[in-house]
């Protein structure tokens, strides 16, 4: 990509602006993870527009324009650079579905970011998956992820611009942990210490994603797989166990498998249906970075840290 491109639409009257942006990034689905790499596409040099199914004034951080979904075809097509947080639904995806039009006509693209999910290995009785591992998606909505990545392969071969795949573990942060539960009383540990669980902090996803952006594969070859997942699985216990340390209040009391299993929604049993140990060794060695919080003691006691300097818990 040559030259120097102007913004989206919508991000051209920016306070202090003297000169137009060349790095323009749309966030598709501005929800927790969203946010996060929105902010820090936009510390990173980046003009960033993200989309709501129906924003609300205030919604999006400070500096980033906050588009209705439908409407965001003017700003992909502007776009160098996009991020696709939403979710594939029964038809297919969204993104896809409502503005392919926009994006065949973003002559400047290149590079997306597809957030997935690492859900798409199915389980491994606990063995390890790694970025070359083949995806085999045991259930419908997982099968509904390898069908969106598929997608955007094809949508976007013989464009020119490259493609990653983010394939993210179990996602926490500020707002949304173990603190939130054993606060409100919710919070349980759950019998089964060979049962280990993936996890990676908000903010690596949002570092991830703007290494990723700022240093893509060669365009024009098969997707670049990245996991998003920190150094060590753990299990649920062993989380809740931390968090109630660093809280200062005792654990809840050890729940029998079965008994917990029991009570669980659907969506629950699908998690636990599974088994497996996501390893980000190489995904790391691509982007020259190293977690921030590389286990999850280190996020929580970043999630406290934060919550004492906002003087509370964090609202996203």
């Amino acid at each position: 990509m040559a030259g120097t491109l102007a913004p989206p639409p919508g991000l051209r009257h920016m306070p202090g602006m003297t000169q137009p942006i060349s790095k323009s990034l749309v966030v598709l689905g501005l929800g927790y993870a969203g946010h996060a790499a929105a902010r820090a596409a936009l510390a990173a040099g980046f003009a960033v527009a993200a989309t709501r199914r129906a924003p609300r004034p205030g919604e999006a951080p400070a500096g980033i324009t906050l588009l209705p979904f439908a409407e965001a075809g003017p700003a992909i097509a502007a776009a160098t650079h996009l991020l696709v947080t939403a979710g594939p639904e029964a038809e297919g995806d969204p993104v896809l579905a409502t503005h392919r039009q926009a994006l065949q006509a973003a002559a400047r693209l290149c590079w997306v970011g597809y957030i997935s999910t690492t859900g798409i290995y199915g389980d491994h009785g606990g063995a390890w998956v790694d970025e070359a591992t083949p995806p085999t998606p045991q259930q419908e909505r997982t099968r509904r992820r390898l069908r969106a990545e598929q997608a955007w392969a094809a949508a976007l071969a013989g464009t020119g611009a490259a493609l990653d795949i983010f394939r993210a573990a179990g996602i926490y942060g500020p707002g949304r942990s173990m603190f939130d539960d054993l606060r409100a009383g919710s919070g349980r540990r759950v019998d089964k210490p060979d049962h280990l669980f993936s996890r990676i902090h908000r903010d690596d996803i949002a570092a991830a994603v703007v290494a990723a952006a700022l240093n893509p594969p060669a365009p024009g070859g098969p997707p670049r797989v990245l996991h998003l997942a920190d150094d060590e699985p753990a299990s649920g216990a062993a989380v809740t166990e931390e968090a109630a340390r660093l809280l200062g209040v005792p654990p809840p009391p050890l729940v029998p498998f079965a008994e917990a299993f029991a009570a669980m929604s659907p969506m629950g049993r699908s998690f636990w249906a599974e088994n497996r140990r996501v390893a980000s060794a190489k995904t790391k060695a691509a982007l020259g970075l190293a977690w921030r919080h590389p286990t999850y003691r280190e996020g929580l006691r970043a999630i406290l840290a934060e919550e004492a300097c906002q003087g509370g818990a964090d609202p996203a």
